[in-house]
């Protein structure tokens, strides 16, 4: 039969062809063909962002980071505040890039130009005579992972996508009046005093019995949830893991030392010494032909007797800083000097002289009159910045066939971890308490969402078997596993007794203090020569925060009504208790200068047009029905007393 098959195999396929296609066209090719079935975390204009594209971006955009600020803590860049944040940019780029196609913002060729030219790095890669070094610019693009063309194509959707709230702000107007009216009521600055009622002040006030402490659990069981959480067990791959597990080969860490050997010695540096004849290069071309006459003059002078070049650069050398030192300009290295300068001079042999070189700033004679070479440390004593160098170097291109063996161990010895951490020599992990959101504070595997979202899949959950390798971090990939499993649940009366104590007691005390300060106001309200305990008076504003008053006091301080004076307002601090404040006074302002008051209005309008942008910004993502599908992490914030 299988003879046959393969005699007649295009007849074979050729009805395979025609059974196979019809079931396409007819019922369709099921996106998870091609998905990754990556959890979609956002969408913009129906089209998705995945998981995938978050962590990735979230990747891209720390690794930029680490790049730019090496020294910064690694913990910040891996918080799930950052993370959201990298989400958040994600969406706010892609409705700008929807809007910019939909209202047909295009970035013409010769504003591309333009905006190229600007750019310091592509500016630096001009020649002399205006044409762009080809090479150079590719190289440039290349170290973005770019072609010129592909970075050509970002610039301008940039511009283009610029154009969307550009215009929007460059729009925004004030006048001075209305800026001063805006700002003198914003930085209105209020003398106050203050009297405390602390709710635990009142504590000893509250009697508490068994049957209140029953009859308040029963009423506010709600707050006696305790979420489903989970004992778990992780092991984490990082490339300091591949690193430890790397042994060097001796040869080729002695080759590796040869060929380092300059860049870890450091630069060799030469001195020299000019005599220069000025002549900018926008002089007129009769001025310079001169100047070049005179270099020319005396360097067939100095050819004549050379040890006259100190005395002749003091006499003719028209640069002051360094004319009265014989010409000496010292040690330099290279990217010291211009660069037609810097090339002379290393091209030179201790005593030579050079021909006359032209720069921008008119006509040198240079003398070549020390080379300082750097001394070369032997292997032994570079040996510790070698073996560190080539162990990072070998651990990175080792870490994809690390990972992927990794990946692979997990998924294929599901029921335990303690195989694949010994296969890998990794430590096993273990925390209790794991929840399926992020802890305030979490880092690594613990603080990665999509970690702790894969440990809550149906099957790792009911079957305790391992996750898949999960990207937690730039180059470090977890695994991880439930061992137990608590579901959500009220806790029982003898198990919470003492959160119900405590917070039965926190909120009688609170309301006690709360009824005091109220009947305290009222009371000073009416006959404010009778207001006790009040505090030396302060002057609060929002520009001013010195003072540490609460902030729910300082923000009633300055939006009570001043009609009459003094104004009297109590605020409820919640269950830090109440406070009764009493306005004095309106405080002037310090009289400003004309360039203080300029700063202020260029501040208000900046605010404004921000303002204006982002009211914008936020009826675009109504228009576009963007949403973000997963929980902004929580933040953790100090409540002061």
């Amino acid at each position: 039969m299988f003879e046959s098959i393969r005699k007649h195999s295009k007849i074979v396929m050729f009805l395979l062809f025609l059974l196979i296609i019809p079931s396409f066209i007819f019922v369709g090719i099921d996106s998870n063909y091609f998905s990754s079935k990556s959890p979609v975390v956002a969408r913009v204009d129906g089209k998705d962002i995945t998981q995938e594209e978050w962590d990735n971006a979230h990747r891209m955009e720390s690794d930029r980071i680490r790049a730019q600020s090496p020294n910064i803590d690694g913990k910040l860049l891996d918080s799930s505040q950052a993370r959201y944040a990298t989400l958040e940019r994600m969406v706010r780029d892609r409705v700008l890039q929807v809007a910019a196609q939909k209202m047909h913002l295009m970035t013409s060729d010769a504003r591309l130009a333009r905006e190229l030219q600007s750019i310091p790095q592509i500016a630096a890669l001009r020649r002399a005579d205006g044409t762009l070094d080809a090479e150079a610019y590719r190289a440039l693009a290349g170290a973005q992972g770019l072609t010129p063309e592909g970075f050509e194509a970002r610039v301008r959707q940039d511009l283009s996508v610029n154009q969307v709230l550009g215009s929007v702000m460059a729009s925004a107007f004030t006048g001075p009046t209305e800026s001063k009216l805006a700002i003198d009521a914003l930085l209105q600055r209020r003398e106050i005093q203050i009297a405390r009622f602390n709710a635990t002040d009142f504590a000893s006030r509250v009697v508490v019995t068994d049957a209140d402490l029953e009859a308040y659990y029963k009423a506010n069981t709600a707050k006696f949830q305790q979420a489903e959480q989970a004992t778990v067990e992780y092991i984490v791959l990082d490339m300091d893991t591949v690193k430890a597990g790397i042994t060097l080969n001796e040869e080729d860490l002695r080759t590796y030392y040869k060929e380092n050997l300059g860049r870890l010695a450091g630069q060799e540096e030469r001195r020299a010494s000019h005599i220069l004849i000025n002549a900018v290069k926008s002089a007129p071309a009769a001025d310079r032909q001169k100047a070049r006459a005179k270099a020319q003059e005396l360097l067939a002078q100095v050819r004549n007797a050379p040890g006259s070049f100190a005395e002749l650069a003091r006499k003719e050398s028209q640069d002051p800083g360094s004319a009265s030192a014989g010409g000496d300009l010292g040690f330099f290295g290279p990217g010291a000097m211009v660069k037609p300068f810097e090339e002379s001079v290393f091209s030179l042999k201790k005593g030579d002289i050079s021909d006359v070189v032209e720069t921008d700033f008119g006509f040198h004679i240079i003398m070549l009159t020390d080379i300082k070479t750097p001394p070369q440390p032997s292997f032994e004593e570079l040996r510790p910045s070698l073996e560190t160098e080539l162990r990072q170097q070998q651990a990175q291109r080792k870490f994809a066939e690390v990972a992927e063996s990794f990946a692979n161990a997990v998924y294929e010895q599901a029921d335990s971890l303690q195989p694949v951490a010994e296969k890998f020599k990794l430590k096993i992990q273990t925390a209790a308490g794991v929840t399926r959101t992020p802890a305030p504070g979490a880092v690594g595997a613990l603080g990665n969402p999509r970690f702790l979202e894969t440990l809550f899949q149906p099957d790792t959950l009911q079957n305790k078997r391992n996750t898949e390798a999960v990207e937690v971090g730039a180059s470090t990939l977890a695994a991880g596993r439930i061992t137990t499993y608590q579901p959500a649940m009220t806790l029982p009366m003898d198990k919470a007794l003492d959160q119900v104590r405590a917070l039965y007691l926190a909120e009688k005390s609170a309301e006690l203090a709360r009824q005091e300060g109220q009947s305290k106001l009222s009371d000073w309200k009416t006959a404010p020569d009778k207001a006790t305990g009040l505090s030396s008076a302060v002057v609060v504003s929002r520009d001013q925060l010195q003072n540490q008053q609460p902030r729910e006091i300082i923000t009633a301080a300055l939006h009570t009504p001043l009609d009459n004076l003094p104004a009297w307002v109590g605020v409820d601090l919640g269950k830090q208790g109440y406070a009764v404040v009493k306005i004095n006074r309106i405080v002037p302002r310090e009289a400003k200068d004309d360039a203080r008051a300029r700063m202020e209005q260029e501040q208000y309008l900046q605010s404004w047009a921000s303002a204006e942008a982002l009211a914008y910004y936020e009826l675009l993502k109504q228009r576009f029905k963007a949403q973000i599908t997963v929980s902004r992490p929580a933040v953790q914030v100090d409540v002061q007393n």
